[in-house]
């Protein structure tokens, strides 16, 4: 009888023992992506601007966050998603689910999708920055505040606040960066 308990316990431990590994490994992973891609990130700035500026910084910390963030959460969802077989569930019907309700959202969210993925190029091509004066379908005026999904335009003329959605953007004018060099 001992012994048929040992082994329950060894049966037990095995999956306890991997589960365990995959959340350190997870962890680990997860903490040299974030090294490896703030370098990454700070190497490519560095590149397109020559001297450090409270700008370059902030673009680097804007765009650090953006793709750690990312990174985590498909770390973290292939780590429990390999767990969860450990624990005697069968994740098919779960991937399956996954994949449905992916759809679902990304038809229902395709505006907002597109005023991402539009932020996120905005950010990599640093087409404008806070407190520069642009025009954006035909509304003219200072950057006040800049994220991936949207830009705030003030409009001191008019005294006028424009919350224009990054999808829409097609032209933008940058009359703060005339005089540099391209």
């Amino acid at each position: 009888m001992l012994w048929q308990e040992e082994i329950n316990i060894a049966q037990w431990g095995a999956p306890f023992l991997k589960i365990l590994v995959i959340l350190v490994a997870a962890l680990v992973i997860a903490k040299i992506g974030k090294g490896f891609i703030t370098k990454i990130v700070k190497t490519f700035i560095q590149k397109g601007i020559k001297k450090e500026t409270k700008i370059s910084k902030e673009r680097m910390v804007t765009l650090t966050g953006v793709f750690n963030s990312f990174f985590n959460w498909i770390v973290w969802i292939i780590a429990i998603l390999t767990i969860l077989p450990e624990l005697g569930i069968n994740i098919a019907p779960l991937l399956a689910s996954i994949g449905v309700a992916g759809l679902a959202l990304s038809i229902g969210a395709r505006s907002l999708i597109q005023d991402y993925l539009s932020g996120i190029c905005i950010l990599l091509e640093d087409q404008y920055r806070i407190g520069e004066k642009i025009e954006i379908e035909g509304k003219i005026g200072e950057v006040k505040d800049l994220n991936l999904r949207r830009t705030l335009l003030l409009d001191p003329k008019e005294k006028k606040l424009y919350f224009i959605p990054n999808g829409i953007i097609k032209t933008v004018a940058n009359f703060s960066r005339l005089s540099e060099k391209l």
